[in-house]
């Protein structure tokens, strides 16, 4: 029985050699704490507090990262188009909005774009009243009813749709040109070579980094505490004042934000691994 069970001894051995040591590190870090919020009753009210804001960070972050997903994709093709109007104004999107920190973009779009476009919404309920009760929810329209979770996710579709866009950009931009002649001279239109021959190569080229951005997504969806959307930061901030816990509950916020940041990034470097080398 104890022959066969030395290769066995070996391979575990072997697997645990590999592991990286910072996996290691969290790893312990990971248990310490868990055994501290197990067996501490205060901890244990911490994390239950805290834990009601990961749906409202884990929402906001999907459906933030999707939008951003299909605006990007739209821009950084709008930034491959041989259309010189079109390829200005995406430029130009680009730039500005890399060029505006996140939380300002917040704040901008939150109390600027969101309040302007309500008064946009009002003009144009009131221009076209005589379609009736088909436009008087525009009309009736105030600024009080756009959520400010809502105002969030816009902010971070725009302000990431700027950078997912270059990340599509560069991927588009890396397939090789003797592909795309060899598509049109089969008689392919350009939006033929685009859909079927340039962008399954180049999405699966760039999976890499785009797992990486819905990681900085996800630590900077934090930023929306500033709105008072009750997230993870949000509920610790709360329970905090209310109990001049700052040690404690500080400390539940950053376990959840790098359990999540950990399991997310150690996905991306198995996709990483399984990906095959001629697509990267």
């Amino acid at each position: 029985m104890s022959a066969p069970s030395l290769p066995r001894r070996h391979a575990a051995y072997g697997l645990f050699a590999r592991l990286p040591y910072w996996l290691l590190a969290a790893l312990l870090i990971g248990v310490l704490s868990l055994w501290q919020v197990a067996t501490s009753e205060s901890y244990t009210v911490i994390f239950t507090a805290v834990a009601r804001g990961v749906g409202v960070t884990l929402s906001v972050t999907v459906l933030a990262y999707a939008g951003a997903l299909w605006v990007g994709l739209l821009v950084g093709l709008a930034r491959v188009s041989k259309n010189r109007p079109i390829y200005e104004i995406a430029t130009f999107y680009v730039e500005v909005v890399r060029g505006v920190p996140m939380l300002v973009l917040l704040l901008y779009i939150a109390f600027v774009v969101a309040p302007a476009g309500v008064y946009a919404a009002n003009w144009l309920g009131t221009q076209l009243a005589l379609l009736g009760p088909l436009v008087q929810p525009l009309a009736d329209l105030r600024v009080r009813d756009v959520d400010f979770t809502a105002r969030a996710i816009l902010a971070l579709v725009i302000g990431y749709s700027a950078f997912l866009s270059e990340i599509f950009r560069a991927g588009i931009e890396s397939i090789e040109r003797g592909q795309v002649e060899a598509a049109q001279s089969l008689g392919m239109s350009p939006w033929q070579v685009m859909r079927y021959v340039v962008l399954p190569q180049a999405i699966r080229r760039v999976l890499p980094p785009l797992g990486n951005d819905f990681i900085a997504m996800l630590k900077d969806s934090s930023l929306v505490s500033v709105l008072g959307v009750p997230d993870i930061t949000q509920m610790g901030k709360v329970y905090a004042a209310s109990t001049f816990l700052y040690f404690e509950t500080y400390n539940i916020v950053a376990l959840l934000y790098l359990a999540m940041t950990i399991v997310l990034s150690l996905l991306v470097r198995w996709l990483e691994r399984r990906m095959p080398q001629n697509v990267r």
